[in-house]
């Protein structure tokens, strides 16, 4: 089992700067003590291969970045006709190499679940792009018998949120040999910070995982996030 830690981008509040010394970029002194971030900007705005690439040379050999497909692939054309795309995406998350980990496909809350368009999309996605992949998505449609099955046998996991968009993502669903955790926070989303119970229970959690785990902590509106994901990499990373 692969425990992976990290949060929704790599910066490092005041905050949480003595926990995570030395010299260099933030990125630089992220990796030295996470092996994990989620890259959540791509799904804002396209980033040069060379960016990527710079972000990759930053950080150890065994680091992985997960990286958020666009928001003009999954809210604006809703997975339809996106061939143009997601070819400009792969081109572009290229440059991170090895050191690319899960990408992270998150729907709208309104999207209910499009049959055989997104059977098409995510063959089309293994094809253009590839590697593992794992899906969020927040109407309750698709989290039925027959979207798991589809999932899994494109080995797709479905994400576990907190808090849960429908309460049905409390638990993990899809392709079952990998977890993926996003923890925005709870009671207020992406503010709220995980007190130590929460974090023992979710260390708790992982290490009973016999598959590779991501975690990632989306609760950066306050800077909660960077310290939850290090208080729980002290509990499961050597």
């Amino acid at each position: 089992m692969t425990a992976r830690i990290g949060t929704a981008g790599w910066s490092i509040p005041r905050a949480e700067a003595d926990r995570v010394p030395g010299a260099g970029t933030h990125l630089q002194r992220y990796g030295q003590r996470l092996n994990a971030a989620e890259i959540n900007t791509s799904f804002y705005r396209p980033h040069r291969p060379a960016t990527y690439a710079r972000w990759a040379e930053s950080v150890p050999d065994d680091f992985r970045f997960a990286v958020k497909l666009p928001k003009a692939i999954t809210h604006k054309a809703r997975l339809v006709d996106c061939e143009d795309l997601l070819a400009r995406f792969a081109g572009e998350v290229a440059g991170l190499g090895t050191k690319r980990g899960p990408l992270l496909v998150q729907m709208p809350p309104s999207f209910a679940y499009p049959g055989d368009v997104a059977e098409r999309f995510f063959d089309m996605l293994d094809e253009l792009v590839g590697g593992p992949v794992v899906v969020e998505p927040r109407h309750a449609s698709w989290y039925v018998p027959e979207v798991d099955a589809m999932l899994a046998e494109r080995r797709i996991a479905r994400v576990v949120a907190d808090p849960p968009v429908p309460e049905a993502a409390r638990m993990p669903g899809g392709w079952p040999d990998l977890l993926y955790i996003r923890l925005h926070g709870a009671p207020r989303v992406y503010w709220s910070s995980y007190d130590a119970a929460q974090i023992d229970a979710l260390a708790a959690r992982i290490a009973e995982s016999d598959v590779e785990t991501w975690t990632i902590f989306d609760n950066t509106a306050s800077g909660a996030a960077l310290g939850n994901a290090l208080d729980l990499a002290e509990r499961l990373l050597p």
